[in-house]
């Protein structure tokens, strides 16, 4: 079973029970290439008031612990609970009974990782699923590391491991052979945080509020734009949804570039961006992002399964904001 958009729409899978994914079904994936691999697949539709009232269901119960909380996700979140009383202060105990509380308010079942740091916090979270909880004491952290697989540390995707692999770099036991200047020259900035995350090192604070970066819409069709033409007929109607939420946020957030993003029928894709003066008036004129976006069809000239359009950010109250003084002063 799988939640995800029907295959006749180019739907997507959202995520999926253990059963499909012994076939290969994975989030992100095409539904359409879902049902190939495991034809008794069944898809229902998303329930997305469902998920945010669950969602803050178990918000309600984690607030009980502490006010650290750091939410990535609908269902996940990082909890600073160094200096609650409850359960004696054992983390361990507040784990077991934010897991029960959560049985017995909606019904589902919760995996948690207990650890002295986000990563290992992370890790720890996926090792028992679905229906689990891991700990990783402060003695422990040293052997637990030395054997996990390099693919499992944050940040190191499908294309990093596979430059490990061939540098035979599989473990962070393998790692740690290497010094930091070493992976700096391979991997450039990420190489420093390969040399803590190797060693167990993760100095992140649980962060309570999350600001934006970007913001930016897609649009999938139900069958490929054919050309260039009805590609770029696609633009205004892209920039009036981005224009619409952006001015939600608007004294928030100044726009400092704008960017899109193409993906082809063979599903690779590209994206573009440009500077964006801070003193522009029409950030989403239409001509700025018909140019990129034209540009990036360039770049492979095939059939368009999905368009996207978007904006950077500079956060208006980050308290390190930096305002661009006038030359001259305005009469």
């Amino acid at each position: 079973m799988a939640v995800g958009g029907t295959p006749e729409k180019r739907g997507v899978i959202a995520t999926c029970n253990y059963e499909a994914r012994e076939y290969g079904v994975r989030s992100a994936m095409a539904s359409a290439y879902a049902q190939r691999i495991c034809p008794q697949l069944i898809i229902i539709k998303p329930r997305f008031e469902l998920y945010r009232e669950v969602s803050r269901q178990l918000h309600s119960i984690f607030a009980d612990y502490t006010d650290q909380i750091e939410p990535l996700s609908l269902d996940e979140a990082f909890l600073d609970v160094t200096d609650s009383d409850n359960c004696r202060g054992s983390a361990t105990l507040m784990a077991r009974e934010i897991r029960q509380r959560a049985k017995e308010l909606t019904g589902i079942t919760v995996s948690a990782g207990v650890a002295p740091n986000k990563f290992l916090a992370k890790i720890a979270s996926d090792w028992n699923k679905p229906d689990g909880l891991k700990v990783i004491t402060p003695d422990e952290i040293d052997d637990f590391v030395r054997e996990l697989p390099v693919k499992r540390l944050f940040g190191v995707g499908k294309r990093t491991a596979e430059r490990m692999s061939k540098l035979g770099i599989e473990t962070c036991s393998d790692l740690r052979s290497w010094d930091l200047v070493s992976l700096n020259k391979r991997f450039g900035s990420f190489g420093e945080r390969l040399y803590q995350l190797a060693r167990g090192i993760d100095n992140r604070p649980v962060v309570t509020s999350h600001r934006r970066k970007s913001l930016s819409v897609e649009h999938t069709f139900d069958s490929d734009l054919p050309d260039e033409d009805a590609v770029l007929a696609q633009v205004p109607e892209l920039l009036e949804e981005l224009s619409g939420r952006y001015q939600k946020i608007r004294n928030e957030y100044a726009i400092t570039k704008r960017f899109v993003k193409v993906k082809f029928g063979d599903f690779t894709q590209t994206t573009m961006e440009e500077l964006c003066a801070l003193s522009e008036k029409e950030p989403f004129a239409v001509e700025p992002y018909r140019r990129l976006m034209q540009k990036a069809w360039e770049r492979g000239e095939k059939t368009v399964r999905l368009l996207g359009a978007g904006v950077r950010l500079h956060d208006l109250k980050a308290r390190d904001s930096v305002t661009q003084l006038e030359l001259f002063e305005q009469k």
